[in-house]
């Protein structure tokens, strides 16, 4: 089952200059229990990154210039969306983590979307494409802790998709 996850500002911005443009580690923490085990599904800008194999994850890394060689177990680099198809029909959840691209290749394969939705205004040039309300039931929301460590106001957000019928 193919699962995305973001965290959207206003306006749908997701990051700038390939960096996410926020620090709120209680979402960091959160992210990290949700893929922990898991398969996450990455663009090549994306996994570059993030500066290191994240530890206890399997990195499915499309690229489609197929130049990007990373010598670590934990790390599958494919070149077409058609090598996807055995994640996005596993029986276990994989995640699609960005970045902009992916997720527009990628949102209508997906079942579920865990959204960290900060109700922030920033400048970005990276955006997520707009959920279409009526495809997608909200299933659970929970009001993000706002401190000094994580000083915006956001909200965790799950939807599942509606059956077609």
């Amino acid at each position: 089952m193919l699962s995305t996850i973001v965290a959207i500002a206003n306006d749908n911005v997701i990051g700038k200059d390939n960096q996410l443009i926020w620090h709120i580690p209680e979402d960091l923490k959160r992210f990290k229990e949700i893929t922990t085990g898991k398969t996450m599904i990455m663009g090549s800008k994306t996994f570059i990154s993030l500066g290191k194999v994240l530890p206890n994850r399997k990195h499915v890394v499309l690229c489609n210039t197929g130049d990007l060689v990373v010598d670590d177990e934990n790390v599958e680099v494919i070149e077409s969306l058609d090598e996807l198809e055995e994640y996005i029909n596993s029986d276990e959840e994989c995640f699609v983590i960005g970045g902009g691209m992916i997720y527009s290749l990628l949102l209508e394969r997906s079942e579920k979307l865990y959204i960290t939705k900060i109700n922030e205004d920033f400048e970005g040039d990276t955006f997520f494409p707009e959920i279409k309300e009526t495809e997608w039931e909200v299933v659970d929301r929970q009001k993000g802790l706002k401190d000094e460590k994580n000083p915006y106001d956001y909200e965790y957000i799950t939807y599942v998709r509606i059956p077609k019928a």
